[in-house]
């Protein structure tokens, strides 16, 4: 298999549910490069979450060839997911779950050290540091399910931080929090692109809300890539205006 330089690589890729016959994402072409911040933009079954779930390994495609970080995927998921930090859109949680927010956020590093290992101070030194970086480390020995949407969304996604990812994938992110903390939470996705040198994978419905650091978007409609390129160009496309303003109706 020939080395690349991509971080993701996928070439026609089909990716089907099981006991379905009509694929959910079909002949996807996609290479994303080490260190790129990009937008998936598309409306409600576009694809969007299977597109990521399928990046992640945690559904098997049907067709075509996915590297990430050259390696197969279904192949090396395992070792795949340690690298990769994902913050799913749907997470439900008990609101009289015991579990305290330091715990959530440890638990996104089982992937790294296994669940039965010690943790050690440097483990939780970077626990505190991940919570510090979404503004939650007072909510440290709060129960998870005491929290409200914006602040669990921020222990989400600081769980997904806690894994130290090279690759950081990111469900609708931005969907229950206010203003103010969506910029907290744009502010800190761009200093981990341009500064610690993650590579982000953002999926959204909303264009009117892309961090300033991507430079890319995709678009998605019905399972497919019907748009990819930089943002202002497509953020400015007539036909991008109009598909959304047809779309969201």
């Amino acid at each position: 298999m020939a080395k690349n330089n991509y971080i993701i690589s996928l070439e026609n890729i089909d990716t089907t549910y099981q006991g379905d016959k009509i694929p959910v994402i079909n002949n996807i072409n996609l290479k994303i490069e080490y260190g790129e911040f990009v937008s998936i933009i598309g409306s409600n079954g576009a694809g969007k979450t299977t597109l990521l779930e399928t990046i992640n390994g945690l559904l098997t495609y049907s067709k075509g060839l996915g590297l990430i970080f050259n390696k197969e995927i279904m192949e090396n998921k395992y070792e795949i997911r340690k690298k990769i930090g994902y913050v799913i859109q749907n997470f439900d949680i008990d609101s009289n779950a015991p579990f305290l927010c330091k715990d959530v956020v440890m638990s996104g590093k089982t992937g790294k050290i296994g669940s039965f290992r010690f943790y050690s101070k440097e483990d939780w030194d970077n626990i505190w540091y991940s919570m510090s970086l979404v503004g939650m480390i007072d909510f440290a020995n709060r129960p998870i399910g005491k929290l409200s949407g914006g602040e669990f969304q921020k222990i989400l996604i600081s769980r997904a931080l806690a894994q130290k990812p090279d690759l950081l994938l990111l469900d609708e992110p931005l969907s229950n929090l206010d203003f103010s903390s969506r910029k907290q939470i744009e502010k800190l996705l761009n200093r981990l692109n341009k500064k610690d040198h993650i590579t982000i994978l953002m999926v959204s419905h909303d264009l009117s809300f892309i961090p300033s650091g991507c430079k890319r978007i995709i678009v998605m409609h019905k399972g497919k890539i019907i748009s990819d390129g930089n943002k202002n160009e497509i953020i400015n496309s007539k036909f991008i205006e109009n598909f959304f303003k047809n779309e969201m109706k």
